[in-house]
């Protein structure tokens, strides 16, 4: 190949993240501590609220989806604690990438890059495919026009029973009020919603920021709404049983495990630090500010919804809106569903715009080519042009790809990132202690410790299917590093 291969175990010192920082083409500082917190709260409550909280109530937890919710906001409680600490040290694009690279060493920060572009890819496609659900139920139950089913559904379906992907065939009604089932073609609404979301990023992340800013505002307003006069039609009687039937306590746990995409915001808050005004200051508010948010927010929905409707009655496709047509509040079905199609537009800008900055920071590494990768618009000042190829594959998948093949996935990279995070908190500690930390762990051993041990019970309740796709995917990510990556990096040996 003529390049000398890198060292996989070699680690990026602190001091050269620093030194980065203050050369080459940087990203545009213009992110304050409320900007920061807004993008967090936007990438959590979309999906969380609108989409799992139904479907984790009726097959995993019932009524306890209360007690899931505050199981997942603890495990990320610890790990947003770690993040705190490492985003005040290394205030740079990449995340836990970055983190990886300064502690557990260059092949580590190549497998959690690698994870957290599979995390952002399939979560960012999930939750285009339920705006897309929801944008089709404004205009049917709203304005009374029926989207044609072929152009809302991906053109074939994965049978999780039978391990195989069959053809997709929806049911369309004719002329003559006769119903045939016909093949699908493709989420046509998913992709137009992620070409909208690529031509907004690419202009500028003032102009991101300031639109999820306002969705995120519209979105806080209704939910704040739905608790209140939900609030009037909790019957307490649903609340009894407490547990699952089927599952008990486990379900708990379950639940919390499969919800867990739903806290991804504060991460994504991480990888914008070169695009905070004070990183050292304003990352520490935003991530455990939008989280604290977030939580509050899924243990009211959590608890008003189980209250309103017994847990196996809940729709699963639109929980919230269903529940209040159940007590015939029919008006507020429009204004919730206005308020879902915010919270999941501001979810999927957010999701969308953290993975090229996660690309940019690994291509500054040399371990993608720098050329396409690293490019930064000279005018917007953003990840143009891998922004622009992360828009088309993710709107290529949410089209074409059945989502129910890959959704826990999201779950399972989120808690892997975090687990390398905590695990780079404790590294670094012991490492690098003269390293300034504006802000640090409190009780570090325990935080740290209670985090690798609630994040990986968590991984563990999800199941060895999620495994083996996560492990083909890493498999993929290592025949690129080990074929490309390692030949490429910028890293100086060391000696």
């Amino acid at each position: 190949m003529g390049r000398r291969a890198s060292d996989p175990f070699a680690r990026k010192p602190i001091e050269t993240l620093l030194r980065e920082m203050d050369g080459g083409e940087r990203l545009h500082r213009v992110l304050g501590p409320v900007a920061l917190m807004a993008l967090g709260v936007g990438a959590t409550i979309g999906a969380g609220i609108f989409v799992l909280t139904g479907e984790a109530a009726k097959n995993d937890a019932g009524p306890s989806l209360i007690l899931s919710f505050l199981l997942a906001g603890v495990g990320c409680g610890f790990a947003a604690l770690c993040y705190s600490e490492l985003a005040s040290m290394v205030p740079v694009a990449g995340s836990a990438y970055t983190y990886a690279y300064a502690t557990l060493g260059e092949l580590m920060a190549w497998i959690i890059g690698w994870d957290l572009v599979l995390e952002y890819a399939i979560g960012s496609a999930a939750v285009a495919v339920g705006w897309s659900k929801y944008l089709a139920a404004f205009f049917q139950n709203q304005l009374g026009i029926v989207l044609d089913p072929r152009w809302l559904n991906s053109p074939w379906d994965f049978d999780a029973k039978a391990h195989t992907f069959v053809w997709n065939r929806v049911a369309v009604e004719l002329a003559d009020r006769t119903t045939v089932h016909v093949q699908a073609y493709g989420n046509v609404p998913a992709l137009l919603i992620m070409l909208a979301i690529t031509a907004i990023l690419v202009v500028g992340i003032r102009e991101s920021a300031t639109f999820n800013a306002a969705m995120v505002a519209v979105n806080l307003a209704v939910i704040l709404l739905v608790i209140a006069l939900g609030a009037t039609y909790v019957e307490p009687g649903n609340w009894r049983p407490f547990l699952h039937k089927d599952h008990g306590w486990k379900g708990v746990s379950l639940g919390a495990a499969h919800i867990f995409f739903a806290y991804i915001g504060f991460d994504s808050i991480s990888t914008h630090a070169e695009e905070a005004k004070n990183p050292r200051r304003d990352l520490a508010i935003g991530i455990l500010g939008s989280l604290l948010i977030c939580t509050v927010l899924y243990v009211a929905v959590a608890a008003i919804l189980t209250g309103m409707v017994p847990y196996g009655s809940i729709d699963v496709n639109a929980p919230i809106a269903s529940a209040f047509q159940v007590h015939g509040t029919t008006w507020a079905s429009g204004l919730i569903t206005v308020a879902i199609l915010a919270g999941i537009t501001s979810s999927l800008l957010v999701g969308t715009l953290s993975q090229p900055r996660i690309l940019l920071a690994m291509a500054r590494d040399g371990m993608l080519p720098h050329s396409f990768f690293g490019a930064v618009h000279p005018r917007f000042l953003t990840p143009w042009k891998s922004t622009i190829l992360v828009g088309l594959i993710v709107g290529a998948i949410s089209a074409l790809v059945p989502l129910n093949f890959l959704a826990d996935l999201v779950s399972v990279g989120t808690l892997f990132a975090f687990l390398v995070v905590c695990a780079a908190v404790l590294v670094l500690r012991r490492r690098s202690p003269e390293i300034a930390r504006p802000f640090r762990v409190p009780a570090l051993p325990v935080v740290a410790g209670l985090g690798l041990l609630v994040n990986g019970g968590l991984i563990f309740s999800l199941g060895p299917d999620n495994w083996i796709r996560l492990i083909a995917w890493l498999a993929l990510g290592l025949a690129i590093y080990f074929g490309y990556g390692r030949y490429h990096t910028r890293l100086e040996p060391e000696g």
